[in-house]
């Protein structure tokens, strides 16, 4: 009865809501519609945010911590959150929108990501400026549940201990983040299976073991992240533009390809537009997480004196997980020739592009960066988990040790053996958490571009 009621959630958040006669049909989710208007709503807001402030969003990134300041640097929350939205999806997820969607689904994975900027800068700034003092682990702590919690007080008029929709978003959250612990265990351990031959079984006690070396001690994963994240995110793009400078001659045929394939009459007449065109937007709203409330979490403990900088620096976030390291990934499928890569899908077409490119390093290769991503990932969002748990059970070591066993727990039984509803829990945890998040970004976006505003008066009086 479970395992049905979750398949049903999972069908109702992100199967065809509805199907538009366009380009042979293109089956519209509850999902996207919620992203992607809200996505459009908020860049239309900000008046195109990412393009009209790139520079002070770089500038809000490089901003020097005060001494005396308490709580994670504007760099340490990028860090954070990228290492939660650069995982697996940057890799099998890519691969999977250009299997089926051609290389036109890259075109809009960047529409997407612009679009996600502006969410992520709404919904982070509201974090930053309804954040609250951590007396456990020091500095700040705050997300979606503590900006519904205030909106709650507002209506009802009166102080609250807990409000309904921020327990909820919470409790989602934790749901969603237990279901990735066994994706991120299942998909490391048969990575390294087909790469090393190495047993499931001596991967996943290992992974285990080091996860918990980390987690379960009080400071350990920001400064692991720390390390960890910039080293590979910046070894993957070297590499990538390493392979670009080797082909650059053709480069210009593989972006006429994208674009072409985008916009192509050939799709819209075989019918495959749709597939096209939802195959970038689903990749693109899944990978950058942007509306879903998870990157607020890390942002709420960013030492800032303006929110309005944190927001900036999130939304960055967003532009680096899909316009860079997914386009990475793109590049390097669609640069192999498409006669050695025709009929193959997933990591097989990943592994073969990249022993086209790297030879017998290429495999190698691609199974230490799905661990790196993934294991960064789980990191990530036991990180986000402190603030949730906290909402829930209050300021206590017991309630954040429990849920990090019961973590640990879900990423050794992952790595022995897939359960397709714990799957599906993930989704429908984050899927939930968007519902319960949005309920809280448009009556409370007006603060928001208050701020934004305030900050841009006060940036022309300088």
């Amino acid at each position: 009865m479970v395992i049905r009621l979750i398949e049903t959630a999972y069908r109702l958040l992100w199967g065809d809501l509805f199907t538009l006669p366009v380009g042979g049909g293109i089956g519209i989710s509850l999902m996207v519609v919620l992203l992607f208007t809200a996505g459009i709503w908020f860049t239309l807001r900000t008046r195109l945010l990412p393009v009209r402030l790139f520079r002070d969003m770089l500038a809000a990134v490089c901003e020097k911590k005060q001494a005396n300041a308490s709580g994670l640097s504007s760099f340490q929350t990028l860090v954070v959150s990228t290492a939660t939205r650069v995982g697996m999806g940057n890799l099998v997820g890519v691969v999977a929108a250009v299997s089926a969607g051609g290389a036109g689904a890259v075109f809009w994975m960047w529409v997407t990501a612009l679009l996600g900027a502006s969410t992520s800068f709404i919904e982070s700034t509201l974090a930053q400026k309804y954040r609250v003092p951590d007396p456990l682990y020091g500095g700040w702590r705050g997300g979606p549940a503590y900006y519904l919690h205030v909106l709650a007080e507002r209506k009802r008029g009166k102080k609250l201990r807990r409000s309904v929709l921020a327990a909820l978003f919470a409790a989602s959250g934790l749901l969603c983040w237990c279901g990735i612990s066994q994706v991120i265990s299942n998909s490391v351990s048969s990575a390294f299976q087909n790469a090393f031959h190495i047993p499931p079984l001596t991967t996943t006690l290992v992974l285990t073991a080091l996860a918990a070396l980390i987690v379960l001690r009080k400071n350990a994963t920001v400064k692991s992240l720390d390390v960890m994240v910039p080293i590979m995110a910046v070894c993957y793009f070297v590499l990538t533009v390493g392979i670009l400078v080797v082909n650059f001659r053709q480069l210009p045929a593989v972006l006429g390809r994208i674009f072409a394939e985008a916009f192509g009459l050939r799709q819209i007449a075989a019918g495959g537009f749709g597939a096209v065109l939802m195959n970038g937007v689903k990749r693109g709203l899944f990978s950058n997480e942007a509306g879903s409330g998870s990157a607020p979490c890390a942002a709420a403990a960013a030492a800032c004196d303006d929110p309005v900088k944190m927001g900036f620096v999130q939304a960055l976030g967003v532009l680096i997980d899909t316009v860079v390291i997914c386009s990475c990934t793109a590049f390097l499928m669609l640069l192999v020739p498409q006669d050695l890569t025709a009929g193959l899908s997933g990591m097989d077409l990943l592994q073969t592009a990249m022993q086209y490119h790297l030879g017998g390093f290429g495999t190698v290769f691609i199974a230490a960066t799905l661990a790196l991503f993934s294991f960064s990932t789980f990191l990530g969002v036991l990180y986000y988990a402190r603030s949730n748990v906290a909402y829930l059970c209050g300021d206590n070591w017991w309630s954040q040790t429990v849920y990090k066993l019961i973590a640990l727990i879900m990423l050794l039984i992952g790595g022995l053996q897939a359960y397709t509803a714990v799957w599906d829990l993930g989704d429908v945890g984050i899927g939930l958490m968007t519902i319960f998040n949005m309920i809280a970004l448009y009556p409370l976006s007006g603060e928001a571009m208050d701020a934004l505003n305030d900050y841009e008066k006060r940036k022309k009086l300088q």
